[in-house]
């Protein structure tokens, strides 16, 4: 995949779309289905583990982002948040909320929820962890743990307007149909990198958002 510093995604070139893949379908993304994918997980292997070689100017750090899966009857949506662009790492892109690992916590999941709460106000009584995804790691050294989850409506956001420019939610089905997943290359220190990109409306997804999301689509499509 590809570094997470390029400062026009939007204007690589697209070289494919993987419609060839069939879409996970769509009984197998209720919560109930859900709830039981992740309680027997089985041997799987994700198809991205990081966005390729990481930068030499820092060290590794552990951080963990939620994937919220909102509970909306019929059609389960996934929130998302697009990062100020003042950020050091990652400015504007869209991303889960998430963050550090910090030494209070008592493992991922209690890293998740509590970035959760501080970046949108998401309330811990309205979410329920269903299990993790293999860790991602980033081009700028974080070593990511997906926590998935269940959100209950209903709920309100709070943004922390330092890190969050918005919130908004993306239906679950349009992300796990590869007919909507685009692939991006271009060169960099004289290789050839590629990405993915799901672009929805306004956002576009791409990077290790959308690495992470397609290796929750794989791990639904094993079911």
């Amino acid at each position: 995949m590809t570094p997470t510093r390029i400062l026009h995604p939007q204007s690589i070139p697209v070289i494919g779309v993987d419609a060839h893949l069939p879409p996970v379908p769509p009984e197998r993304l209720t919560p109930a289905a859900l709830r039981r994918r992740f309680a027997a997980p089985g041997d799987w292997t994700p198809e991205f583990a990081g966005d390729g070689r990481p930068t030499m100017d820092r060290p590794s750090a552990a951080a963990a982002v939620l994937v919220p899966i909102v509970d909306r009857g019929d059609a389960a949506t996934v929130l998302l948040t697009r990062r100020t662009e003042h950020l050091r790492d990652h400015a504007g892109q869209i991303s889960f909320p998430g963050g550090r690992v910090e030494p209070e916590d008592a493992d991922a999941a209690a890293t998740a929820l509590r970035e959760a709460e501080e970046e949108v106000g998401l309330a811990r009584a309205r979410i329920e962890v269903i299990g993790q995804l293999p860790t991602y790691t980033t081009v700028t050294h974080f070593v990511v743990t997906p926590v998935v989850a269940i959100v209950t409506p209903p709920f309100e956001l709070t943004l922390d307007a330092f890190e969050v420019a918005a919130a908004f939610e993306v239906p679950l089905a349009f992300l796990m149909d590869p007919a909507n997943h685009r692939r991006h290359v271009f060169e960099a220190a004289g290789a050839s990198r590629q990405f993915l990109s799901m672009p929805w409306g306004e956002h576009f997804i791409w990077g290790a958002t959308a690495a992470m999301l397609r290796n929750l689509y794989g791990f639904l499509a094993e079911a």
